[in-house]
């Protein structure tokens, strides 16, 4: 599975299996297997809808690394249903600062990454970042924030893993199940719509029910393949 992940070369490989209860589900970056992964879960409930695997109206579920996720149809939405990884407070390393190389607001570390709150949009959006020093950290990524200037979103971020082997991801669905808690306690509110402003850009939406972050999305067939070797 890593060997196609590789091969692929896209941020996340997903792969699945059928069981009794729903499908098992591993995600893979080119370089490792990850704990948890929004659009490859997005992804893969669509496809299973698509193609006749299951009827559009029963939900999914998946066996994975995070626990069991589910994933449900409303429309021309997917829902999942996710572990909310709120951050806690804690202290920049210098190689997070050197790599970030801009003034910051707040330093949070999620089960998975550094969450990281810059003083506006405009700045996350030009930020380059050493991705050299950010690779040195030890955690699956870095989340750079700030709230966002258009009335139609809450807050913007960026998804940084080069450790990972991902230098930036177009968007991330399971830094949602982080920033969706930062910024829920910062606006007063449990629904949000976030931007990532990577060069492809995307919208995800957050809804918080207790410890459980439901983040939601669309999805379309771009490509059919059939691997032979």
């Amino acid at each position: 599975m890593q060997h196609v992940a590789q091969e692929m070369n896209l941020a996340e490989t997903a792969f699945l299996v059928r069981r009794p209860d729903g499908f098992d589900l591993r995600w893979f970056t080119p370089a490792l297997e990850v704990d948890l992964c929004g659009h490859a879960t997005l992804a893969s409930a669509h496809v299973l809808w698509e193609e006749g695997h299951l009827p559009t109206t029963q939900p999914v579920r998946f066996h994975t690394r995070s626990g069991v996720l589910a994933a449900t149809r409303d429309g021309d939405m997917i829902w999942l249903d996710f572990p909310a990884t709120p951050s806690h407070p804690a202290d920049a390393p210098p190689d997070l600062r050197d790599g970030i190389g801009a003034a910051v607001l707040y330093v949070g570390r999620s089960p998975f990454d550094y969450l990281v709150e810059l003083e506006s949009e405009s700045r996350v959006r030009s930020l380059a970042p050493d991705l050299t020093a950010l690779a040195r950290l030890g955690t699956r990524g870095v989340i750079v924030t700030a709230r966002s200037t258009d009335p139609a979103y809450d807050f913007v971020s960026r998804f940084f893993a080069p450790g990972s082997g991902i230098a930036e991801d177009p968007v991330t669905g399971s830094a949602h199940c982080a920033l969706g808690p930062f910024w829920a306690d910062r606006l007063g509110k449990k629904e949000l719509v976030g931007y990532q402003a990577s060069s492809r850009g995307g919208a995800v939406r957050v809804r918080l029910e207790g410890d459980r972050a439901h983040l939601g999305g669309q999805a379309v067939t771009v490509l059919r393949g059939e691997l032979l070797h």
